[in-house]
């Protein structure tokens, strides 16, 4: 039975991520390049405004966090791609895990900035917290379509999914040029790529 695949908007967000840190220079793709991309992905950030988070001040707390903690690479490396570190890894097994055990079709931005609240360590959720939100609230919304004011946040939820499961599912295959005209993996695989099936085998545990 085919596993759940990640939407199109998601396959975007997690490639702005990677994208955003070789922008900055940055030698790694951490947990709070990943939220800053996600106050951007279209499911999220209208889970966030609807939890009473505010996006604007999220944002920009990660800006001040990446300026005042993370150093650039030197420019005479020339332009690296950006690892992922464990947290990722960590945030991406288990929005796969809980899609596979909820028998979930679609993983979303939602889902993933779900699974990001269990990084209690990461000053990601220490912005997430400082911003409005909480995960109870992120939980409710995502099952319920009910924000922290209890309002009905549901429209659009349902929108621009690849109904044939399409592009972006676990471990799809692919590689696209690199500028150097080799091959490079896809970000977005090398975060994904065998998750859903070591999952659903039991080869990864729940966190």
């Amino acid at each position: 039975m085919a596993g759940p695949t990640l939407t199109r908007e998601l396959q975007d967000t997690i490639r702005a991520a990677f994208e955003g840190a070789a922008e900055r220079r940055h030698e790694y793709v951490t947990i709070e390049h990943l939220l800053l991309a996600l106050v951007d992905d279209p499911k999220a950030k209208k889970a966030i405004s609807a939890c009473g988070g505010n996006r604007e001040q999220l944002r920009g707390a990660l800006e001040e966090f990446f300026a005042d903690t993370m150093d650039p690479l030197p420019e005479d490396l020339g332009r690296s791609e950006p690892q992922q570190t464990v947290g990722v890894e960590r945030v991406l097994q288990r929005a796969a895990i809980h899609a596979i055990s909820s028998e979930m079709k679609k993983i979303d931005g939602t889902n993933v900035l779900i699974q990001l609240f269990k990084e209690q360590d990461s000053h990601a959720v220490y912005l997430l917290q400082e911003s409005g939100l909480r995960s109870f609230d992120l939980k409710r919304y995502a099952s319920h379509g009910v924000g922290e004011d209890g309002m009905d946040g549901m429209d659009g939820m349902g929108d621009d999914l690849d109904p044939d499961g399409g592009e972006g599912a676990f471990g799809d295959g692919g590689e696209e040029d690199g500028e150097e005209g080799g091959p490079k993996r896809d970000p977005r695989e090398a975060c994904t790529t065998p998750l859903v099936q070591e999952a659903a085998q039991g080869r990864i545990d729940p966190l």
